[in-house]
């Protein structure tokens, strides 16, 4: 019961509620701290048909909901919420039907990345579905073996990327084992994308990453607030404010629902601090 109750407790830390009208309010907070936002619906890995049109349609009515309100937010999205691991097909349909709206609401859609199974397959809805629509991106985890190329190609076509590090378990063959690697190739990648990429998200919390960036930007000419910062909602809120003071565009991922236990999990994995954090408030 405490276990549960410790659980509980940690995922309000990340979570912004249970309904889009909650994490709307959420976001209304943030703007007035001069921060954007994207809004995550959680889940993934459907499994039937009804539950995939089920988040469909929910994300879908996300733009209305954001349009009414008048908050600065665009959406993020997994591809296996919407069918991709039934029948990819399925998800194609799912994803263009969530780009419509978004457009007919001059809104963006990112496309999360999620585990090595799906990598190819997300890359490959989102090539097809940038090609007739540009209100799409992609993101792109730095721990993979494969991301230097793959960024290469989506610069080559001019789309837009959110750089994370990477929070699914994977094995050495596919993914950088060290802490050590999975920051150069982070650092990399961002000078790649501060050099040659459009609509650029460097997604992390690692200060020593975002000086990496400010030194890039300042040697290829970039002004800060011409790519953003990204962090997750609950952590390090004093240094939101302080790169905003900063002159950098900073988004904050606000997800909401009630299948938060996934995501969850992963913010454990990536940070110990976030661990330090469950056992105090056991």
């Amino acid at each position: 019961m405490v276990m549960t109750k410790a659980l509980t407790f940690l995922a309000r830390r990340f979570v912004a509620g249970q309904t889009a009208e909650e994490a709307i309010e959420a976001i209304r907070r943030l703007n007035k701290q001069g921060l954007k936002a994207t809004l995550d619906f959680l889940g993934e890995e459907v499994e039937t048909e009804e539950q995939a049109g089920a988040a469909t349609k929910e994300i879908s009515r996300l733009f209305e909901l954001i349009h009414r309100a008048k908050v600065d937010s665009n959406v993020s999205i997994k591809l296996s919420q919407m069918g991709l691991g039934i029948d990819p097909s399925m998800a194609r349909r799912n994803l263009e039907k969530v780009l419509d709206g978004a457009a007919a609401h001059g809104n963006f859609v990112r496309i999360d990345m999620e585990g090595s199974k799906h990598t190819q397959k997300t890359l490959d809805l989102f090539y097809a579905a940038f090609e007739k629509r540009k209100n799409v991106g992609i993101v792109i985890q730095s721990y993979l073996r494969r991301s230097l190329a793959d960024v290469e190609e989506i610069c080559k076509r001019g789309a837009g990327v959110r750089l994370c590090k990477g929070a699914y378990k994977e094995p050495k063959e596919i993914a950088f084992p060290k802490k050590e690697e999975v920051n150069e190739s982070y650092d990399r990648l961002t000078e790649i994308l501060l050099e040659k990429g459009a609509r650029t998200g460097l997604a992390t919390h690692d200060d020593a990453r975002i000086e990496f960036a400010q030194k890039a930007a300042r040697r290829l000419g970039r002004k800060l607030d011409s790519f953003e910062i990204q962090m997750l909602y609950g952590l390090r809120k004093k240094r939101w404010a302080e790169l905003v003071r900063q002159g950098h565009a900073v988004r904050i991922y606000v997800p909401y629902g009630t299948h938060w236990m996934p995501y969850y999990f992963r913010r454990l994995r990536e940070r110990k601090e976030n661990v330090l954090f469950v056992l105090k408030n056991l």
